[in-house]
């Protein structure tokens, strides 16, 4: 379980490396980064360590993990000097957490604010929800000189990939079931921590669609809520989904009094915990038992990617992440005595940018023509059906699964209201609560009170004129006519 404190200008800015001495086997981690000095300083590194804590204690194993600027916009300056000290490190159980931390429960308003990426409920909301996703620009990285292209692009390439996304949502019921997913998550939540004996208000918060974030931290103020726990529904961190809500986060943050007081812990990810890991592979045991030979079945990760460019050049977890978390999930199903074949590929690629490889098209054509007839999928970067599970994994996929000579198609499907998941869930609930900080007061950073006027109108000129050459080259030409956008 990884937990941070909320900072104006720190939880943006990872460009994180991964070390791979961290040990690879199962562990928990306790992410603690109080930045107190707010954005006054915002190149200096910050002073709190991160700690990972094997769940074997004995390990020797540290590794130091640095960054500097992931986001785009200029607020996400600082680096962060993260080291990994085992010794340091603590794991307390749930049950002691709660007893030790929360005999005085009643004096506090707990709160737990639910992340997700959100989906269009209508076919008519499926363009609006299009360009509040390309408008972000954490999900278009475009550069600085080129910023002021961000809405316009957002819009054109909204109102183009339209028509082929309503027919996709059309397919599966005309909408996403993902806000009514999150909402019982969210009530299986609370519930859950009401055997913990934890009293707390969960609220979800949507990035794209509602209920906004903004909605969300609203109704947070309102219930005068003393103390949050922030929970992205991502298992794996990237820039692109935890990344991004939390720079929303930090911005309306920092511009109000009341909130950049609250004490806030966030748990960046959690894949690597035990309650995840054992929750996917009971899913996987159960559907491979479905098969008339459960030995010979491939089982087939399918996660969402990203563009390379975020992993390689913004220091984005994602890629280590996905892979160590595939890892756990095949020891824990070995320690089962499941030794099936697996592999991992990567969907959901758009725009003329290289993606994370192997491609999930690819690959399923691939091992159809080496042979192999009988294929588990399993969406690993998802908790909740949705659009990528519902029409490209069960309809797009499985189809050309068997075009390509896989005869047994089966499907895990996402972990939704999952008993044991929700329950681990509320255990790293209840471990974040004593991280919680308040967050700085300070309402700008350095770079942005530098305003220079002509600088502005000669960046933007000469921006308009490398935007309109780029938008003419063949490549952008040939990726609008053929719908990559």
């Amino acid at each position: 379980m990884a937990a941070a404190s909320l900072s104006g200008s720190s939880l943006c800015n990872y460009n994180y490396r991964f070390s791979r001495s961290i040990p690879r086997r199962r562990y928990f981690a306790s992410e603690s980064r109080f930045f107190s000095e707010g954005l006054n300083d915002v190149d200096k590194p910050s002073p709190k360590p991160l700690i990972v804590s094997s769940s074997e204690s004995n390990t020797q194993n540290h590794s130091i993990l640095k960054g500097s600027n992931l986001s785009n916009g200029p607020t996400w300056k600082r680096n962060l000097n993260l080291q990994t000290n085992c010794a340091v490190g603590v794991c307390i159980s749930p049950e002691n957490v709660a007893e030790s931390h929360y005999s005085h429960a009643a004096e506090e308003k707990l709160g737990v604010l639910l992340l997700n990426l959100g989906g269009p409920e209508t076919l008519n909301d499926v363009q609006p929800f299009l360009y509040n996703l390309f408008a972000d620009p954490d999900i278009i990285r475009l550069p600085r000189l080129l910023r002021f292209l961000q809405q316009p692009l957002a819009k054109l390439i909204s109102v183009l990939r339209a028509p082929k996304s309503k027919e996709g949502y059309a397919s599966i019921g005309g909408g996403s079931p993902l806000r009514k997913i999150t909402d019982e998550q969210a009530d299986a939540l609370r519930m859950a921590l009401e055997a913990k004996n934890v009293h707390a208000n969960v609220y979800v918060g949507m990035r794209y669609w509602f209920p906004f974030t903004e909605e969300a931290i609203e109704q947070i103020k309102r219930d005068r809520i003393t103390k949050l726990v922030v929970l992205p529904l991502y298992p794996q961190f990237s820039i692109s989904t935890t990344g991004s809500s939390i720079r929303v986060l930090q911005r309306i943050f920092k511009e109000d009094a009341y909130l950049s007081r609250l004490p806030v812990s966030v748990i960046l990810s959690w894949y690597q915990r035990q309650g995840y890991i054992q929750s996917m592979a009971d899913l996987i045991e159960k559907e491979l038992g479905k098969f008339a030979k459960p030995e010979e079945v491939m089982i087939f990760f399918s996660a969402h990617g990203v563009p390379v460019s975020y992993v390689e050049d913004a220091g984005d977890p994602y890629k280590d992440q996905m892979e160590d978390c595939i890892y756990l999930i095949m020891q824990e199903l070995k320690a089962r005595g499941i030794g099936n074949d697996h592999t991992l590929a990567y969907q959901s690629r758009v725009g003329p940018v290289q993606w994370l490889k192997p491609y999930t098209d690819e690959v399923l054509v691939e091992i159809g023509q080496k042979g192999v007839k009988s294929l588990l999928a399993v969406p690993i970067s998802f908790v909740s059906e949705h659009i990528e599970t519902l029409e490209e994994i069960d309809m797009e996929y499985k189809h050309l699964a068997l075009e390509s000579g896989i005869e047994n198609w089966g499907r895990v499907p996402a972990l939704g209201c999952n008993s044991l998941f929700i329950t681990d869930l509320a255990d790293a609930v209840v471990e974040a609560l004593p991280s919680a900080k308040a967050m700085s007061t300070s309402t700008e950073d350095a770079e942005e009170t530098e305003y220079d006027p002509l600088s502005y109108v000669i960046k933007l000129f000469f921006g308009s004129i490398l935007a309109f050459i780029l938008l003419l080259t063949p490549r952008v030409v040939l990726a609008f006519r053929n719908g990559l956008f």
